[in-house]
């Protein structure tokens, strides 16, 4: 049994062979870590490449994300906490006053399979909730995303927020939806604008560095 065939089996998005496959590697007493990174994110890099390239669309990924995920649920419980692959945390939400959260979902779990820690806060997020999920998080990332041009301002008022709440300085802003653009972004003081959920993870973990 390889990595290659975990990879494989992701890549299709067939979570049954996965879980089947995870198994086997676990019983065979392969390595726990060797297991998510060789089998599971190496599939999940490969379905993130080629959702960028426009060879694999939203229904391929969130099916590929879903079978990753139950797959690293089997892995977890052999795993201590710390040594759980972890870029940094992101906490990630839509905006109050939006109610749309495909697109950000797709981010979070592109993130999740590049290794960060995602604390998913929803729709219709608030300021408060914001700031409260990352002083609780200590998160690196605050991930908005706006699918209306109504409610993309609101982003602006997040930032502040983290401001008075002496916390701006610990985090990087990101922002996407089909509304905001990278002048947006720039004028409201965020670091990061992503035109997709493959190129956020990939920013992500270049901000970080």
């Amino acid at each position: 049994m390889s990595f290659q065939i975990v990879s494989e089996s992701i890549i299709k998005g067939n979570e049954s062979l996965t879980v089947e496959h995870v198994k086997e590697l676990i019983d065979s007493g392969t390595e726990p870590l060797s297991i998510i990174n060789d089998g599971l994110m190496a599939g999940m890099n490969v379905v993130g490449e080629r959702f960028k390239n426009g060879e694999m669309f939203v229904p391929e990924v969130l099916m590929a994300a879903r079978a990753m995920n139950s797959g690293i649920e089997l892995v977890k419980p052999l795993i201590n906490d710390d040594d759980m692959p972890n870029v940094g945390t992101v906490v990630i939400g839509t905006v109050k006053g939006d109610l749309h959260d495909i697109g950000k979902n797709l981010v979070a779990m592109m993130m999740e399979s590049a290794g960060f820690k995602v604390v998913n806060v929803g729709v219709d997020v608030t300021t408060d909730k914001f700031v409260e999920a990352v002083r609780e998080n200590n998160a690196q990332i605050v991930a908005m995303s706006a699918m209306l041009t109504t409610t993309m301002v609101y982003m602006k008022n997040v930032i502040e927020a983290l401001e008075e709440a002496g916390l701006r300085e610990q985090v990087k802003i990101m922002i996407g939806g089909a509304p905001v653009t990278p002048k947006f972004a720039e004028e409201i003081g965020a670091e990061l604008y992503t035109v997709d959920a493959s190129s956020a993870a990939e920013e992500g973990k270049k901000i970080l560095k």
